[in-house]
């Protein structure tokens, strides 16, 4: 062997192997055979194999998978993964044109117009040019890490190419759209299909989950591709405009969708680009669900800032919904976790934009009978922003005779309780706390992903053991003991070994999983968060009173009423009692000591002119500090902005100290 020689030969194929991948990714003009492809890349490895040392991470041997994981890692992204605010119509877009107009004060605005894609979306971070982590969006703070799903994607460069106008930044989150074709897509499931497995829906599930397999050679045998579209944090290189960051992540070697993508000089040219975009729809190679529009200058984006969890300076607009018609066969009622009665249109099968639907929700009693919907009747449905199905209306022309109006039963479909529709709500609901289906739900609920995420205990698990009555509710999992398990239908020695392993790993959730778990109502995730960062432990938060739940800043009376409402119940009082003898014991929030606002409560009122009110609460929780919605002896500052409301007046009968917002900026260190 000649140890010079191979090495030269590694970098050879390393170099051929890339050319070779932007020919067929990139350039859609492939020069060699895949069968020809496939000998390079074996040869590499097989050399890369005998010279471990040699290891490199952006060789193109990383592309073909990994050992397999046993889940993802959750992921923090650097900054946040906003989604955006949807348009449906041309006026909707002028209206969103004059908002931002107004905001900014200025008469014209320059846009991006892109086109949006239907797929997943990702955070990719370089460090020196070289790709090291990538995670989906989740809920925009926090995702899962699938880095060596994403480098199986031979359009995606593991390494950034040197841009002789622009340096390689030393830090940069780089967002985009990960996506199947629709030719590959079909060949994809003939080839499910042909080796007995169920196909996928439509393209963006085949992308969503191949992205999420923890094997990762799965991935790489899935068509897997990416469009860039925008970045995150950057450090050692600075932008003015939107379109000068697309035209950089293209010269770094980053697949761009630049034959769609174009600048639009006012809102009247991203209205006509919406209309030749959804004329193209059908020819483009992929699928697409509208378009989005940006700013384009980044320091006018900067100052729009964002509302809630979308930008300000950006807008969905989605094409219309593809429609169809098919006949309601009957109405079920379901019941779901918090006991509310669904009733659930099931119909003909029909395709809908690619898509088999069967089911579709009528939401509650109400807007069935607004529509004036009936088993037997033939109706126009389609799938919402082209993903949930939902009854447009009815074809009265069509309606058989003998047609009955739509009423909700009185009775639980599950446990026969009485139903009841409390004053001012549009839901039926169940109220008996130990109905089987929403204990069923609650159980499922407390060991998903985003809660407990307990391995291997999902729907069908959660159900069997509830119905062999080994669990009465969530607590009880950690009771569980392994030959009980075993006893159980297909469940294996080690099986259940796993399972028992999996519900012990859990005994010490973060806070704020915890609290998301119990399943209060109102609770989601971006609340259970708050009450865990306020409260900092369980205790703390079963002792609160409305007006410590209602002082934190998203928090009303009704959330706090069944926040409240939960703790007071004496079943639920039980099921705690029973987490504390299993030994859960929740984790509180490792906090900064030395955070700069650490210690300091703020009250916000009147409009902020330099950022969103959002934004300026978002800096303050990031710096240790905490957020109210009502002035109180606590509060420490309240900063009072243009239009100041009711809130200064109280500030300054408290003597509470109040900053403008010069003085708030400031104190944030901007």
């Amino acid at each position: 062997m000649d140890k010079q020689a191979d090495l030269k030969r590694i970098a050879e194929l390393r170099k051929t192997i890339e050319y070779h991948n932007q020919r067929y990714y990139q350039q859609d003009a492939p020069e060699i055979s895949d069968a020809e492809y496939d000998r390079l890349m074996r040869e590499l490895q097989d050399l890369e194999n005998r010279y471990p040392d040699e290891y490199s991470a952006t060789s193109p041997s990383q592309r073909v998978g990994a050992a397999p994981l046993a889940k993802f890692a959750s992921f923090n992204h650097p900054s946040p993964m906003f989604s955006l605010a949807n348009a449906f119509s041309s006026e909707e877009i002028l209206e969103f044109d004059s908002r931002i107009k107004r905001l900014a004060g200025v008469d014209n605005i320059s846009y991006i117009a892109e086109p949006k894609l239907d797929g997943l979306a990702v955070n990719l971070i370089y460090e020196n040019g070289i790709f090291k982590r990538g995670a989906t969006r989740g809920d925009g703070t926090t995702g899962e890490d699938v880095t060596q799903n994403l480098k199986t994607i031979s359009s995606l460069p593991l390494k950034m190419k040197h841009a002789s106008h622009n340096p390689i930044p030393s830090f940069i989150e780089i967002r985009g759209e990960v996506y199947i074709e629709k030719i590959p897509f079909e060949k994809l499931n003939l080839r499910r299909i042909k080796d007995g497995e169920e196909p996928f829906a439509n393209p963006r599930n085949a992308a969503a989950g191949s992205l999420r397999q923890l094997d990762s050679k799965i991935t790489a045998r899935r068509p897997l591709n990416i469009f860039l579209y925008g970045i995150g944090n950057v450090t050692g290189i600075d932008f003015s405009t939107h379109w000068e960051v697309l035209k950089m992540l293209h010269d770094w070697g980053f697949p761009v969708n630049r034959t769609l993508i174009e600048q639009a000089k006012d809102i009247n040219a991203c209205i006509n680009y919406f209309e030749k975009i959804g004329l193209k729809r059908e020819s483009l190679p992929y699928e697409i669900d509208g378009i989005v529009l940006k700013v384009d200058d980044l320091s006018l984006q900067r100052t729009l800032g964002n509302v809630s969890r979308s930008p300000r300076w950006a807008l969905a607009c989605k094409f219309p919904a593809a429609q169809e018609t098919t006949i309601v066969k009957k109405i079920d009622v379901q019941v779901g976790r918090m006991g509310t009665l669904t009733p659930v249109a099931i119909m003909e099968p029909v395709n809908v934009g690619g898509v088999t639907v069967s089911r579709a929700t009528l939401h509650n009693e109400d807007e069935v009978l607004k529509k004036d919907i009936r088993v037997g009747d033939t109706v126009v449905i389609q799938r919402a922003g082209d993903v949930i199905p939902e009854v447009v209306r009815v074809i009265l022309e069509k309606r058989p005779a003998g047609t009955e109006i739509f009423t909700m039963p009185k009775h639980c479909p599950d446990c026969n309780s009485e139903i009841v529709r409390m004053e001012g709500e549009a839901a039926h609901r169940c109220v008996n706390i130990s109905c089987p289906t929403q204990l069923k739900e609650h159980i499922r609920h407390f060991a998903s992903r985003g809660a407990m995420d307990i391995e291997g205990l999902g729907e069908k698990v959660s159900a069997q053991l509830f119905n062999a009555k080994l669990i009465a509710d969530p607590a009880d999992l950690y009771f569980l003991e392994k030959d009980r398990l075993v006893a159980l239908d297909r469940h294996a020695e080690k099986s259940a070994h796993n399972l028992i392993e999996a519900i012990k790993k859990s005994k010490n959730p973060p806070l704020d999983k915890f609290i998301y778990a119990l399943g209060i109502r109102h609770v989601g995730e971006r609340t259970a968060r708050l009450l865990a960062d306020h409260f900092g432990n369980m205790e703390n938060l079963m002792n609160a009173k409305e007006d410590d739940l209602t002082a934190i800043n998203e928090i009303g009376p009704e959330i706090a009423a069944s926040i409240l409402e939960f703790f007071h119940e004496h079943k639920n009082i039980d099921v705690m009692n029973k987490f504390r003898k299993a030994g859960v014991i929740p984790q509180k929030k490792e906090i900064q000591t030395d955070a700069p606002l650490q210690g300091k409560s703020f009250v916000f009122t009147g409009t902020m002119e330099t950022m969103g009110r959002n934004e300026a609460k978002a800096i303050v929780e990031n710096q240790g500090g905490t957020i109210h919605s009502a002035v109180t002896k606590s509060t420490t500052y309240v900063v009072a902005g243009s239009d100041p409301g009711s809130k200064l007046d109280k500030a300054k009968s408290s003597g509470i100290k109040i900053i403008n917002e010069e003085e708030f900026l400031k104190l944030i260190g901007r």
